[in-house]
C-alpha cells in the first residue's frame, strides 16, 4: 500500500507475490479461526496446528488464510477505486489500471502429515501436471476489457509479458522471442474467441506443453480440446489422453477437466499424434527426459553400457574428467555448481573432448560443484557419487 501511495501520480508496475495461501498454514487471527470452526462444524485442538487429517475443504487454517488474502486484495482494489488519477481528471486510478490475478501453480492439497484442501473436481494439485496442478485462476480487468465475461480460451502465465507490453503500448525488443502470446486482442475484443490468440507464425495458438521430470517424472501437452499426460517409467513411458473441452460449437465448452476418461485405447492415432508433438516440443526447447540410473538394482536395457569415471582433476578453475566408455557414446556433459554453499544449483555445459575426456570451466563464484555425464541411452553418471547421508551435512562441498 505504501508503494501505491508513493507512486499514484505516475505510471507504476506492482508485482504482488503474497505468501497467502501457502504452506506452512498459520493464522494469528483467533476470531477468523473460530469463524471457520463454526462454519465447518469442527473443533480445533493444539495438535491440529500441524496435523489436520480430515479430508476435503475442511481445514479452518486454510479457510482463514483465504479470507485474509481476500481482505488484502480488497485493500488494493479499494485504493484503486477511491484514489483520483491526477493525470486523468475526473477518473480514479482503477479507470486507468490493468489488474492481472493468477497463481503460479494449482493449490497444494497437503503434505505427508497434513491435509490443506482439496482441488476437486480437478485431480491432484501443486507439483502435478494433472489439471489440479496446472489449471489456475486467471482474472484480467482494466480499460477496454469487457466486464463479467467468463472464457475457456486457453492461456498461460507465459502470455503475461507480451500482453502487458501490448496493453500499455510498449514495443517489445526486436530480438526478443516470446514463449507466450499477446492476449490483448482477445481481452479487448471477444474474450470467448480462441482464434484471437495468435502464435508467432500468425496462426491461432492451440498448443501448450509442460515438462516437469524433476519431481513427478511427467510431461503433458494440450492441443485444442485434448490433453496428453505422459508418465515416465524406467523402460519408457505410458500416456493417457483426455478431452478437456468440446469445441464443436466453435467455442470450447467444458467436457472432462476431471481427467476421468482415458481415450488412448479408443483413439490410438490421436495418442500417437499428441505423443509425437510433445516429444518434438521437448527436444526443440532443449528439454531432457528423466535419466536412467546405472546403479539401479532393477535390470534396465543398456544399463551396463553407462560410462565409468576414472578420475577427476581441478587445475585452477578447469575441471578435467577422465572416463571409460562401456559401449555407449556420451550425449551430454554438464557441470552443476552452487554459488552459495549448496542453497541453489546452476547448470553449465561441459566439453566432451574425445571418447575419454571431459573438460569444464568452474565459474569464479562457485563454492561447490559436481559433474554429470549422460550417455546416448540417457543413463546418468555423477562425480563425485551422490551420497544422501553426505548431502545431508550442511555446508559440505561435493568437490572442491
Amino acid at each position: 500500500m505504501e508503494f501505491l501511495q508513493a507512486n499514484k501520480d505516475r505510471p507504476f508496475f506492482l508485482y504482488y507475490a503474497t505468501w497467502l495461501v501457502h504452506a506452512p498454514l498459520v493464522m494469528r487471527s483467533e476470531p477468523l479461526l473460530r469463524k471457520y470452526e463454526q462454519k465447518l462444524g469442527v473443533t480445533l485442538t493444539e495438535e491440529h496446528k500441524t496435523s489436520w487429517r480430515q479430508p476435503g475443504q475442511t481445514n479452518p487454517f486454510y479457510c482463514a488464510m483465504v479470507e485474509q488474502f481476500d481482505y488484502y486484495m480488497g485493500q488494493i482494489f479499494d485504493f484503486l477505486a477511491t484514489t483520483p488519477d491526477p493525470r486523468w481528471p475526473g477518473h480514479m486510478l482503477a479507470d486507468n489500471t490493468y489488474v492481472i490475478f493468477s497463481s503460479d501453480n494449482g493449490g497444494m492439497e497437503g503434505s505427508r502429515d497434513e491435509i490443506y484442501t482439496d482441488n476437486a473436481p480437478l485431480d491432484r494439485g501443486k507439483i502435478s501436471l494433472h489439471e489440479g496442478g496446472t489449471r489456475v485462476p486467471l482474472i484480467i480487468a482494466g480499460p477496454g476489457i469487457p466486464k463479467n465475461v467468463q472464457t475457456r480460451v486457453m492461456a498461460s502465465g507465459l502470455d503475461f509479458y507480451p500482453t502487458i507490453l501490448s496493453l500499455v503500448g510498449a514495443a517489445p525488443h526486436q530480438q526478443k522471442q516470446f514463449d507466450g502470446c499477446d492476449l490483448a486482442p482477445l481481452l479487448t475484443g471477444d474474450p470467448t474467441n480462441p482464434t484471437l490468440v495468435k502464435a508467432a507464425d500468425g496462426r491461432p495458438r492451440d498448443t501448450l506443453f509442460w515438462h516437469f521430470p524433476q519431481s513427478e517424472n511427467t510431461s503433458s501437452i494440450r492441443v485444442g480440446d485434448y490433453k496428453l499426460f505422459r508418465r515416465y517409467q524406467p523402460d519408457g513411458w505410458t500416456s493417457a489422453v483426455y478431452r478437456l473441452t468440446d469445441s464443436a460449437s466453435g467455442q470450447p465448452q467444458r467436457a472432462d477437466i476431471e481427467e476421468q476418461r482415458d481415450l488412448a485405447m479408443d483413439n490410438p492415432q490421436l495418442l500417437k499424434r499428441l505423443d509425437d508433438r510433445l516429444s518434438e516440443l521437448i527436444a526443440s526447447s532443449g528439454g531432457r527426459l528423466p535419466y536412467g540410473n546405472p546403479q539401479s538394482g532393477r535390470p534396465l536395457p543398456h544399463q551396463q553400457q553407462a560410462p565409468t569415471i576414472l578420475d577427476q582433476q581441478l587445475i585452477g578453475r578447469s575441471v578435467q574428467i577422465r572416463y571409460r566408455s562401456n559401449g555407449a557414446d556420451l550425449a551430454f556433459a554438464d557441470i552443476i555448481y552452487s554459488p552459495n554453499n549448496g542453497r541453489e544449483w546452476l547448470r553449465l555445459p561441459a566439453t566432451i573432448q574425445d571418447d575419454t575426456t571431459v573438460k569444464a570451466e568452474l565459474p569464479a563464484e562457485a563454492t561447490h560443484y559436481f559433474i554429470n555425464l549422460i550417455d546416448a541411452n540417457n543413463f546418468l553418471v555423477i562425480d563425485p557419487p551422490v551420497d544422501r547421508k553426505t548431502l545431508a551435512r550442511k555446508e559440505l562441498a561435493f568437490a572442491d
